[in-house]
């Protein structure tokens, strides 16, 4: 009676909850865990941490299950732990969660397992009034959810207006997924609806709330970068690289995963607002010639 009680209680928790055994195995996946990750209890409860359910890889794409896992070290130590992480969810993209780690611990004091709790660490907010404004106006992508190419060029617009009245830098990214026709002709124009849903939904979760990401055509993508540098630039293109590259869509026959060529620039004041998306464009084929899955930021002058 008292474990179903807490069960009950553990399972209205907004946060995703899961307990692992010395083991790493999972013992206990709550509703919220679905909810977030997409993943049930049934998917979860009994698989090993090592398994790779969730694919926690760090802020560079770097995979935390095999090592660097929180779980683990606090499972070797005992210490809680707290960090922002990106985890697989069950769609193919990446999201981002902050996590807490504590340990569980038997009357003597031995440590016989771990508690995870988990929470979307997206600007919860932001996100929701900007897609409320977005579905308002219908300036949102019908297969992806990010901004269609009519609001990317009216934010572009904007940015431009900023950067030339008050010299608020900001930078563009052009995204292609790589050899998207061959995805299209080998698993068919659901497999690849599925493929533009993953990468875009995974650089949602790289970018600020302040940032936008829009569909720009086909299997392109235009994310517009405010406040921003080359460095800082480069930086966030080559995260999205790695986290669209470490994301994977589950299929029947397997699993599939793609890579996408970046280019980018800085905006220029003396330029129009769609010259900084042609050069970003152009440098785009730029990593497509050098052999894709890169990024080729613009030199600066």
């Amino acid at each position: 009676m008292e474990a179903e009680f807490f069960r009950s209680l553990l399972d209205d928790f907004y946060d995703g909850v899961y307990f692992v055994d010395r083991n790493r195995v999972i013992t206990y996946w709550n509703a919220a865990a679905e909810r977030i990750t997409g993943y049930s209890a049934a998917d979860a409860v009994g698989i090993s941490c090592a398994d790779n359910l969730l694919q926690h890889v760090g802020q560079d794409g770097s995979p935390l299950c095999t090592d660097g896992c929180p779980v683990s070290a606090t499972l070797a130590d005992g210490q809680r732990r707290e960090a922002d992480v990106f985890l697989h969810h069950r769609n193919g993209h990446r999201l981002p969660v902050t996590v807490r780690v504590a340990p569980i611990r038997d009357p003597e004091g031995s440590i016989i397992g771990a508690v995870e709790v988990f929470s979307d660490s997206s600007s919860k907010m932001e996100a929701l009034q900007r897609a409320s404004e977005l579905e308002a106006i219908a300036f949102r992508d019908a297969l992806t959810g990010v901004a269609n190419r009519a609001l990317t060029e009216i934010t572009l617009r904007a940015r431009h207006d900023e950067l030339r009245r008050y010299g608020w830098p900001y930078g563009v990214l052009f995204v292609d997924v790589d050899h998207f026709k061959l995805v299209n002709d080998v698993h068919g124009h659901e497999v690849g609806d599925q493929v533009l849903r993953m990468v875009s939904g995974t650089l949602k979760g790289v970018v600020r709330a302040s940032d936008l990401v829009g569909r720009w055509g086909g299997e392109e993508f235009v994310v517009v970068l405010v406040n921003i540098d080359r460095a800082k630039l480069r930086a966030t293109a080559e995260r999205l690289l790695q986290l669209v590259r470490t994301s994977r869509l589950d299929l029947s026959d397997g699993s599939l995963s793609v890579t996408v060529s970046v280019g980018g620039g800085v905006a220029r004041r003396e330029e129009e607002p769609l010259d900084a998306v042609r050069r970003a464009d152009q440098l785009m084929y730029c990593s497509k010639r050098e052999g894709r899955d890169r990024v080729t930021i613009e030199a600066a002058l």
